[in-house]
């Protein structure tokens, strides 16, 4: 069986410090992102290409949708197995390489924390991860790499 789902966002710029594009130093990168439903994201560029380091950037949001979609999955097949997570947390790490002609991701590494509610969970707890990884339709769609370098603790 074969579906389809489809995702609308909205990006508009708020940048305009009054001439426009002018310039290459005359304008700001800032824009907010928006979908039905949730509240605005406020964005920019990279500081490192004249933007805002409050807002996030779109390599930010890239790796956060990585770790996210990863998460999300993992918990569905730890439920599904039997493995009690009580808590997860991940640190994920992303590279770009910039070239004359722009820029690619070379990587990204997710480093999950995940903690189980016994000892006996922790196996499969890590096995688990691979499952994940190969249901996660953002990895899945993206032309480079992604790894996870998972810890397992047990709780108490």
């Amino acid at each position: 069986m074969s579906r389809e789902h489809h995702y609308q966002t909205i990006v508009t710029w708020t940048g305009n410090k009054g001439t426009g594009t002018s310039g290459y130093r005359d304008f700001g990168r800032e824009h907010e992102l928006s979908a039905d439903g949730p509240p605005v994201i406020g964005g920019s560029s990279d500081p490192a290409f004249r933007g805002d380091p409050a807002r996030w950037n779109p390599e930010q949001l890239l790796v956060g949708s990585l770790s996210q979609c990863h998460m999300l999955w993992y918990l569905h097949k730890c439920a599904t197995a039997g493995v009690i997570v009580t808590e997860y947390t991940d640190t994920a790490t992303g590279i770009m390489a910039e070239s004359a002609e722009g820029g690619h991701f070379t990587e990204v590494v997710l480093h999950p924390v995940v903690t189980v509610s016994a000892q006996e969970m922790a196996e499969t707890a890590l096995a688990l991860h691979a499952d994940a990884h190969k249901s996660c339709f953002i990895a899945n769609s993206v032309n480079f790499p992604v790894r996870h370098e998972p810890t397992v603790r047990v709780s108490g």
